[in-house]
């Protein structure tokens, strides 16, 4: 591609006030009016004895910091963005960053867990209008991991010291629902302070995930993966309460290392991973790693009888390439194994279960995306505002997903920044003609097809499934 001009006959000039930068804010704040977003946060969002009326019309605040998070804002300085061109003439109420900070800041822990209410019912509506969870009627995977979150200044709440030396963090939670058909969305969000342990409050944070799943329509086989953080008979039991299996990394702990060691070395069965190396001769796969099972493991033996686990132990064990194996006349006598123990309940085959679980890592993905869009940054000095603020990333990232779900087979499985790129950061010139607003698209734009797709789809709307 070529410039076709002169840098002297190019000009430019801020002066048009019909055009907007991010036209795809039209059908998606669409589609959160129809399920109800500025209605759920009138009705549980209550910032009474806010100081200088922070808190009126957080319906309409709420869904100004949603909009902004979908168009790419990671602080409050960024949500100025909704405030250019032909946006006052399409979309009602919207407020100054100055106006929206004050609003984060009204909060406390009370009014954190409203909008907590606020995330669960909107994910359960979007789950109702939209494909969100393609398959939860029968399989549906609530993942579970924390992160930690670097922030600079030491005016920053709850920022300490924690796992990272010499970096100060704040340490949120989070759980996310996805299907074998479906990538995954977010169920539930808990911001805590650096030096909070992973496993804190995990317990009641899982027992609310598996609920908001429910609410969400996975009303089949619900599997709970997380890490071995969250190795301990408190998570189990909220699982078991809540109707709900568990697939949790264990950890290489002397119970555990005593079973895996008394496992036959024949036992195991041989997995192939899609990386694996073709054979030069036979052309078949090559793989160090096999998988065994211990059908009957009793976890959590020291503790009283009501709190022991019997489960199936699943062992996946893999070459250790780091240490080379002892090497005598005879060639390689002692291969030096990683083992990777998991305790699980579901149901699946040895290697279908061990597949499963390790797909527990597509968590990660969501908590990368989460930092590379509005959560990173946390843009408050206070605590409770920044745990709203994540909050309600959590809801504009669903608010997206279910966005591309409607839209097509490729928007579906795209990550956020791709659904921002393709359907959100699309310029339009308004035109006004009898009452009516015309929205004038890019000729020739090349996901115009998607686009038009969703706009009519969210305007006249599919009945609830």
């Amino acid at each position: 591609m070529q410039f076709l001009h002169k840098p002297a006959v190019v000009s430019a000039a801020f002066d048009d006030p019909n055009l907007i930068a991010q036209a795809g804010l039209v059908p998606v704040m669409r589609l959160a009016e129809r399920c109800g977003l500025p209605r759920l946060v009138a009705e549980k969002v209550k910032l009474t004895g806010a100081p200088n009326g922070a808190g009126a019309a957080a319906d309409a605040k709420v869904a100004g910091i949603v909009a902004g998070m979908v168009a790419g804002a990671d602080s409050i300085d960024d949500l100025d963005v909704l405030r250019h061109g032909a946006m006052p003439t399409v979309f009602d109420g919207i407020r100054a960053p100055s106006t929206l900070g004050t609003f984060l800041r009204a909060f406390t822990h009370g009014h954190a867990l409203q909008l907590h209410a606020v995330h669960r019912r909107f994910l359960a509506e979007l789950a109702a209008h939209t494909p969100l969870l393609p398959g939860c009627g029968e399989k549906a995977f609530i993942d579970v991991d924390s992160t930690h979150k670097r922030v600079y200044g030491r005016a920053k709440q709850g920022a300490e010291y924690g796992r990272f030396k010499g970096i100060r963090t704040l340490h949120p939670l989070l759980a996310t629902i996805c299907t074998p058909n479906a990538r995954p969305v977010i169920a539930a969000v808990r911001m805590r302070r650096g030096k909070a342990a992973d496993s804190r409050g995990a317990p009641k944070f899982v027992a609310e995930a598996l609920t908001t799943a429910a609410e969400a329509g996975c009303t089949g086989l619900r599997v709970l993966r997380a890490d071995s953080q969250f190795y301990n008979a408190g998570v189990i039991a909220a699982c078991r309460r809540n109707g709900a299996r568990f697939s949790i990394t264990t950890g290489m702990n002397p119970s555990i290392k005593r079973a895996v060691h008394a496992i036959p070395d024949r036992a195991g069965q041989q997995i192939s991973y899609p990386t694996a190396v073709p054979d030069p001769v036979t052309g078949d796969l090559v793989s160090d790693a096999e998988v065994a099972e211990i059908p009957d493991y009793t976890a959590f033996a020291s503790r009283k009888k009501s709190e022991r686990v019997t489960a199936r132990l699943i062992v996946r064990r893999v070459r250790d390439l780091a240490k080379p194996a002892t090497v005598g006349a005879q060639g390689e006598l002692f291969p030096v194994w990683r083992y990777h123990p998991f305790l699980t309940d579901q149901p699946a085959p040895t290697l279908q279960a061990e597949r499963e679980h390790r797909h527990h890592a597509v968590v990660e993905q969501v908590i990368a995306d989460s930092k590379a869009g509005a959560f990173a940054h946390l843009p408050s000095g206070h605590f409770h505002a920044n745990a709203a603020w994540l909050t309600l990333w959590a809801i504009a990232h669903n608010l997206l997903r279910a966005t591309g779900a409607l839209t097509s087979v490729f928007h579906t499985k795209a990550t956020t920044a791709t659904l921002r790129a393709t359907l959100v950061h699309v310029p339009a010139r308004i035109a006004r003609s009898a009452r009516r607003i015309t929205l004038h698209l890019p000729h020739n734009w090349p996901w115009q097809h998607a686009w038009a797709h969703l706009f009519e789809t969210v305007h006249d709307p599919p009945q609830p499934v």
